[in-house]
């Protein structure tokens, strides 16, 4: 019996988020002639990269928004439905789910959980010189991606401890001229820390006090100086999107990612998850990997529940 206010049918497959892993699922879903609603609350960090030249396929380079409209392009052209909105919960209704939106529900018999995470924003930057930022490329959250446009600037990592000195370290592969600069709070660095770092002739100061854009530059406020750099990567972290599995009883790591199998399977059936929030690696072609080894084994488990059968035209 479905919940109040639910559909009277159910969805193959119900999408949470709409970015790379989301929507590569949903192309692969409707593919699958399956149903399948993508519901999108727009936080898509993708929608953030001005410029990649880190996707295969694009030597040119893409911006993250270009390439999630050409990805909703495909995916309706398949007759997958995507909505805006927030999910407000998920609860189990029989072998399925129903989930809440608006005061309305969807009713399911699989989701998938591409709800990705969120980066810990530097504290200094509102949000107009924080778009600014990442527009000109003065500020960067992924070196990976995009390591390879500081090679041999004037860089600064913004962080401290484990992840701002592995951080600072990455990035080393790609200039010399590299500072590790505490937040507010101040470093949370030990000697072994400290010694990995004057290794590497990473500069270490701190706290930082205030961030400006000037002159092509960003420019960090340090102990009363001002230090001008090419860009800034903030190592402050990240939030995991994984609240809706939490009351299912889904298993997480400690830093919230949801733990799934090979498959893409979480602790719970038929709810499944991809990209970044079940490893926070950043990085758009994982997370579309996922997003299409998720949609395959929704179609095989749903079709060990009940055979598919295309009917005769």
């Amino acid at each position: 019996m479905n919940a109040p206010g639910a559909t009277p049918s159910s969805l193959d497959c119900l999408v949470i988020g709409g970015g790379p892993a989301g929507l590569t699922a949903a192309i692969y879903l409707a593919r699958f002639h399956l149903s399948v609603v993508v519901v999108d609350a727009g936080q898509s960090r993708a929608s953030l990269i001005p410029l990649t030249r880190n996707h295969a396929g694009f030597p040119d380079g893409i911006s993250g928004n270009d390439l999630l409209t050409r990805m909703r392009e495909q995916a309706r052209l398949y007759h997958a439905d995507l909505r805006e909105g927030r999910i407000e919960s998920i609860v189990r209704n029989g072998d399925g789910f129903v989930a809440t939106i608006e005061g309305s529900a969807i009713a399911a018999h699989s989701v998938l959980l591409a709800t990705g995470v969120v980066n810990r924003r530097p504290a200094a930057l509102d949000d107009a010189a924080h778009h600014q930022a990442l527009r000109d490329g003065r500020l960067r959250y992924c070196p990976i991606c995009d390591g390879y446009e500081v090679t041999d600037r004037r860089i600064a990592v913004l962080g401290t401890g484990d992840r701002g000195c592995d951080e600072a370290l990455f990035l080393r592969s790609y200039t010399a001229d590299i500072t590790l600069i505490a937040p507010e709070d101040g470093h949370e660095l030990d000697d072994a820390h400290y010694e990995r770092l004057r290794d590497a002739g990473i500069k270490v100061v701190g706290s930082c006090r205030a961030i400006a854009l000037a002159d092509g530059a960003i420019v960090l406020q340090v102990n009363g100086d001002q230090l001008s750099f090419e860009s800034l990567y903030p190592a402050l972290g990240s939030h995991v999107c994984s609240e809706l599995a939490a009351p299912l009883g889904a298993a997480m790591s400690e830093a919230g990612c949801l733990q799934v199998d090979t498959h893409q399977r979480t602790s719970v059936p038929g709810l499944y998850a991809a990209g970044d929030v079940v490893l926070g690696l950043d990085q758009i072609s994982h997370a579309m990997g996922g997003g299409g080894v998720a949609a395959t084994t929704i179609r095989n488990d749903l079709s060990d529940k009940a055979p598919l059968r295309r009917r005769r035209p």
